[in-house]
């Protein structure tokens, strides 16, 4: 297989990457053939999976212009992914001129390309780490540069914490983060769940299985379970929905039924 321009040497092509899969279900180009091959065999068993990150990318687009509206001009992004039209910085600061920007992955692809697309973008910035080690993204000088901690800052979790297992203690790497975070600060979250999906349970269990073959478990949580990552938050109306019913811009009802799956909210420490 011959390796693109674009993609560092340091990673190894042939094995998938969610963040690859991701871009390639929104219609970008950075995704190998790899990628596009788990991608195809986990739409065998949910054919909708584009209508859902398209509907994750919606509402993240919503939550962001909400955070702009309420005040808010940091955001950090924590498994941000491969950028694509409509990334938070483009949001952020169309909503608020000179609003700073963190992006936080460890996928070197989607570093590799943020830095590239972040070029010249004195307000934006990208960092290499992982969720699960909070001390580093905080201590980080892309961070200290451009977030000043003591001011609200809008933390995203978008379609990242259903990649991380129970036994990682997803709760406490997110508490630790919410602890760092001045009053008035917002979380925004999107997750996966089996509730939603027009399908029934057995048959979207083959989707987590691909993930799983591939060494990315999808970890399915229920709503309440998805709720306890907004403990010491207050949560902003309409409270924790399927994607399409948080604020939406145009009428649910018009959504495509897989848009419903999992769940979205928004929450504000006191």
């Amino acid at each position: 297989m011959e390796r693109p321009a674009w993609a560092p040497r340091s990673i190894d092509i042939s094995v998938p990457s969610v963040s690859r899969i991701y871009d390639y279900y929104l219609g970008g180009s950075h995704n190998f053939e790899v990628d596009r091959e788990a991608a195809r065999k986990a739409m065998e068993f949910m054919p909708g999976l584009p209508k859902i990150m398209q509907a994750n990318r919606a509402f993240m687009r919503r939550a962001v212009r909400f955070a702009a509206d309420e005040g808010i001009d940091q955001f950090l992004d924590i498994g941000s992914g491969i950028p694509t039209f409509g990334n938070v910085h483009e949001v952020a600061q169309a909503a608020r001129p000179g609003a700073h920007v963190v992006y936080v992955d460890h996928d070197p692809v989607a570093v590799a390309h943020s830095q590239s697309v972040l070029k010249g973008n004195e307000n934006a910035d990208v960092v290499a780490a992982d969720l699960l080690k909070p001390q580093e993204i905080l201590a980080s000088p892309q961070l200290q540069r451009l977030i000043d901690l003591n001011r609200p800052v809008a933390l995203l979790l978008v379609a990242i914490l259903h990649f991380v297992e129970d036994a990682d203690d997803p709760y406490s790497a997110v508490a630790e983060l919410r602890d760092a975070l001045a009053p008035g600060s917002l979380l925004v979250v999107t997750h996966a769940s089996y509730e939603g999906i027009p399908l029934p349970p057995e048959r979207a269990e083959g989707t987590v299985d691909v993930y799983k073959s591939i060494r990315n478990p999808l970890i399915m949580r229920t709503r309440d379970e998805i709720a306890r990552f907004f403990e010491g938050y207050d949560m902003v109306e309409p409270g924790l929905v399927p994607m399409p019913n948080w604020r939406p811009d145009t009428a649910p009802e018009d959504e495509d039924p897989y848009s419903f799956s999992g769940f979205a909210g928004v929450g504000r420490t006191a």
